[in-house]
């Protein structure tokens, strides 16, 4: 056999060689377990025994397994992150080998602690202690230097013999108490070295075998849980990946990370056993590898541990396979948290390793360069991964807060509490005073703060686990919170006595302090105001400054991510007054207030018309300055038809249209306001509201005009100049309009009028009336939007009902469905809250309803968004859902582009809003709600030639 090359060994001067350095001819062979062993006994050659996996099934027995099974029972909700801790998996292998050696080799064998004590340096024990726990030190006499030469050459045939050992140990063929450094080095060895190198020596086998405990850990988990579970239905088909995906996140890249590094140090242990001068180099290189997969996975933590509880709760499938699992003899009854863990604390557990290895290294070693550098290095990431580790926490603390919400029946809220964003910003215990009888009395409730809304819950224990919050008020969102009064002196709270306490202490009266704070709603000041109470100042203080940040960072965040954004289109030209009173004497800027405006078009200029008390003014986009076109008294609506080149306007004396072409030339100031006045027809008069826009590809004019007692809805169509002059089309002296038969009489309440792809929309107090335009008098169906004829006996929809009958209609908007036609819905708007029906009219989602947070004067219909419309606020929510994503906040604000009866998706959504006040005026401002779109930022990749320059091959 070839002489290995001798290791660098330290070796005191003038130390002699060992009695019996090297085996001699006669005596029996070394036994590759005890080296150490007297050589009177027959070496012991072990025999290692294998248990077949058992076979994992779901078919649950008729009888439960003897085995108990808590240790997969769910815990309490709060996430307990594991502390770094030093234990050792590998001491409890019992099942990978089954032999022991016998009384009398155990007696002869040189007894040392557990490995654990390596990590504690008041604890560790020298190879070197006798039997009677005296310390014998090594003793030597003085040679000659030459004999040091023939010191080592002994040393390394002494290594030859344990190689043995050393494969059977990386093979994991020994018993777990032969699985230490010492128990593999010869004694001779050992001898040649000081206390403080044998430690050392200890610590980084120690390195090692706790790296190969580690990756058979990682194996474990791989072949008993994660193959098994892909493969049998433990876990429905449909979820199986992404629960896995979401329980053990990338432990499979951790896995292959530490392969690598097991056999480096395989590899380094093989080449300088027994004496090992470094492994920092090693781990140096594979740390800088693995780092950025144990951040994720650290991070992740606390969400798989989560999420395998929350599986155990409500799967019994998933309880039971767990059972199986553990009936292998690898598990040794761990629970899969344990293993879940390993990935956490494995990095402290080295990190405490390296720290005690660095005690032991001589001051001119070279690894006191390294270990430092690798310490720190380790020491910052485990640092490094807290915030991760607290902010999944909170997010864990999130979804059970979620999973334990009970709604009240009937309302639909979309909270949008699954969104990736979402987070619990504060949560605690505060109170409620309330009165009932003449007599105060205090509530106890959760308060939970998140990210958009604040949550008034009232817990209910079910169970020693499970708790339930009931929402016992509406969720507030936040852009609608505000805050009040936060220091408010305490007030005193009438506490009850304790159950078992004396006659005396329950006639005694016991008081506890508590500090008031208020809170309430923008749109509801007085009714949504609400009073809570925490148990001292210190609490109170920290839910001001939680509501402050929350506060700040959701502003931020909606004026970074508006749906509509405001663009003012003018603001400084239209004045109002301020008071009553006040008129145009008071300067020639006055105006008057806008009630009305539209956008229209001449060649390839875009212009703005605005209707104010004063007459009808117009500019193009942009300009500060408009050009009054119109002296007509309080216009009140503008529709501009570009097809049918007619421009209407509705004032005190009737409904007239002008010629749009003209109407542009006199903005751009081509022709007089005279010649734009000569194109003026008249319509009707005595008309209280009119639509005019596409229909059913027909240009169609909708009046209601009054009449004595009685309100009449007329229908026009606007025919084509060459139409114009065919007296068949005629019917009423008008050369531009044809009528559709005889107006409908209609209830004197109603106040609008929207399209429904080929019909129209009649809404009144009474409700909702749907006809066709061109047949109005026969078509007309009456009272069937909501349908509520199934109402009796239907509690949900009873509730509908009486809230509907209570509400003032608005509209009605189509929801479509792009999976199934035929499950299209309407969305029903009123004027605080909106339903959903089907195509018959009869309600859906359980009779579910959608309640605003400020009544609605009117709506705008946009894509996906529906924008309801008050004097304060603007809500932006989805159509199909009902979801708030965008509060829009101003003052005295109303929608002035309502008279098209089905606007496209382009057409501008234009409002007015009350501006900053200047010398007894108020100035009007013109805004558009400009629809944004995401931005995204395109891969170098998916831009065509992007790269084309750079290709100089």
């Amino acid at each position: 056999m070839a002489r290995r090359p001798q290791p660098f060994i330290s070796i005191p001067p003038g130390a002699a060689p060992p009695a019996n350095p090297s085996p001699s001819a006669h005596d029996p062979p070394l036994s590759p377990i005890n080296l150490w062993a007297d050589r009177r006994h027959n070496a012991y050659t072990p025999t290692s025994s294998t248990s077949s996996n058992p076979r994992i099934s779901l078919d649950v027995p008729s009888r439960p397994p003897s085995r108990a099974a808590s240790a997969y029972e769910s815990e309490a909700t709060r996430i307990s992150f594991p502390e770094p801790q030093l234990y050792r998996s590998s001491s409890q292998r019992s099942a990978r080998s089954s032999y022991r050696p016998s009384s009398s080799v155990l007696a002869l064998s040189h007894r040392t602690s557990r490995s654990e004590s390596l990590l504690s340096p008041d604890g560790l024990i020298t190879p070197t202690q006798t039997a009677n726990g005296e310390s014998r030190p090594p003793s030597f006499e003085n040679t000659p230097e030459s004999t040091v030469r023939d010191l080592s050459s002994e040393l390394s045939d002494l290594t030859i013999d344990s190689e043995e050992a050393l494969r059977k140990f990386q093979s994991g063929e020994l018993r777990d108490d032969d699985e230490e450094w010492h128990r593999l080095v010869p004694p001779e060895a050992r001898e040649v070295l000081d206390k403080k190198e044998v430690q050392r020596q200890s610590i980084l086998f120690e390195i090692i075998k706790s790296e190969k405990d580690y990756v058979s850990d990682l194996e474990l988990v791989k072949e008993v849980f994660i193959d098994p579970l892909l493969n049998i239905n433990a876990v429905p088909e449909h979820r199986v990946k992404g629960f896995v995906r979401e329980v053990f996140c990338n432990l499979d890249a951790i896995l292959a990370h530490h392969y690598r590094l097991l056999a480096a140090l395989f590899a380094r242990q093989r080449d300088q056993h027994p004496l090992v001068q470094s492994l920092s180099d090693i781990i140096l290189d594979n740390s800088l590898l693995f780092r950025n997969d144990y951040e994720s996975y650290i991070k992740h933590y606390p969400i798989a541990e989560a999420r395998h509880r929350s599986e155990m709760r409500r799967n019994q499938k998933y309880q039971y396979f767990l059972q199986q699992c553990s009936l292998d003899p690898r598990v040794r009854k761990r629970d899969l948290i344990t293993f879940l863990s390993r990935p956490v604390t494995r990095l402290p557990r080295l990190l405490l390793l390296l720290e005690n290895a660095k005690k032991y290294t001589e001051p001119d070693h070279p690894d006191m360069e390294t270990i430092p550098l690798l310490i720190g290095i380790l020491s910052d990431f485990i640092r490094s991964t807290q915030p991760g580790i607290a902010a999944s926490e909170d997010k864990v603390k999130f979804w059970n807060l979620c999973e334990s919400l009970v709604y009240q029946k009937g309302e639909i809220i979309d909270l949008d509490l699954y969104d990736e964003s979402r987070s619990l910003r504060y949560q605690g215990p505060l109170s409620r005073r309330y009165k009932t009888n003449m007599d105060l009395h205090w509530a106890d409730l959760h308060v939970a703060l998140l990210d958009n809304y604040l949550l008034l819950l009232k817990p209910e224990a079910r169970s020693s686990i499970i708790t339930k919050n009931h929402v016992v008020s509406r969720p507030i969102p936040l852009e609608y919170l505000r805050l009040g009064m936060f220091d408010s002196p305490p007030e005193n709270r009438k506490e009850k006595a304790e159950e078992g306490s004396g006659l005396l202490e329950r006639v005694r009266s016991r008081y506890r302090q508590m500090y008031p704070f208020t809170i309430y709603h923008a749109s509801s000041k007085m009714n949504r105001r609400y009073t809570l109470y925490a148990s001292s100042e210190a609490t109170r203080k920290k839910w001001y400054d939680a509501f402050v940040e929350a506060l700040a960072i959701r502003q931020v965040r909606q004026e970074s991510n508006m749906v509509f954004a405001p663009h003012v289109i003018n603001e400084g030209f239209f004045k109002f007054a301020a008071a009553l009173g006040v008129g145009p004497s008071m300067g020639s800027h006055y105006t008057g207030r806008i009630n009305a405006a539209t956008e229209l078009s001449s060649g390839s200029r875009r212009l703005i018309a605005v209707a104010c008390t004063s007459g009808v003014y117009i500019a193009m986009r942009g300009e500060p300055s408009f050009r009054k076109i119109l002296s007509v008294p309080n216009p009140t609506c503008l529709v501009p038809l570009k097809e049918a080149g007619k421009f209407f306007v509705l004032h005190e004396g009737g409904l007239f249209c002008y010629s749009l072409d003209l109407i542009g030339r006199a903005a751009l100031g081509f022709v007089t306001s005279q010649m734009v006045e000569a194109s003026k027809e008249r319509i009707a008069t005595d008309v209280l509201f009119f639509r005019a826009g596409r229909v059913a590809k027909r240009s169609i004019v909708l009046y209601a005009a009054k009449r004595v007692l009685q309100l009449h809805l007329h229908s026009l169509e606007v025919v084509s100049n060459a139409d114009a002059g065919n007296p068949r089309w005629s019917t009423s002296g008008m050369s531009s309009f044809r009528s559709f038969g005889e107006p409908l009489a209609v209830s004197k309440d109603t106040h609008n009028i929207t399209a429904l792809g080929r019909q129209v929309v009649i809404c009144s107090e009474k409700g909702f009336s749907v006809a066709d335009p061109t047949n109005m008098d026969l078509s007309l169906k009456s009272a069937a939007i909501p349908d509520f004829g199934d109402a009796d006996g239907n509690l949900p929809m009873m509730g509908l009902k009486s809230r509907c009958a209570a509400s003032k209609p608005l509209g009605i908007i189509r929801c479509p469905n792009t999976d199934d036609p035929k499950l299209d819905e309407l969305l029903v708007v009123y004027d605080d809250l909106g339903c959903y029906v089907d195509r018959y009219g009869v309600p859906t989602r359980s009779s579910g309803y959608l309640r605003w947070e400020t009544r609605a004067t009117s709506y705008v219909h946009r894509g996906d968004y529906i924008m309801l419309i008050s004097p304060d606020f603007i809500e932006v929510r989805t159509v199909h859902t009902g979801k708030l994503v965008q509060v829009i906040e101003g003052s005295d604000i109303r929608r002035v582009d309502f008279g098209l009866l089905s606007p496209d998706k382009d057409s501008p959504t234009l409002v007015a809003m009350r501006g900053r006040e200047e010398r007894g005026l108020v100035v009007d401002r013109v805004v558009e709600l400009v629809e944004t779109s995401e931005l995204r930022t395109p891969r170098a990749s998916e831009v065509p030639g992007a790269w084309d320059e750079f290709d100089i091959l």
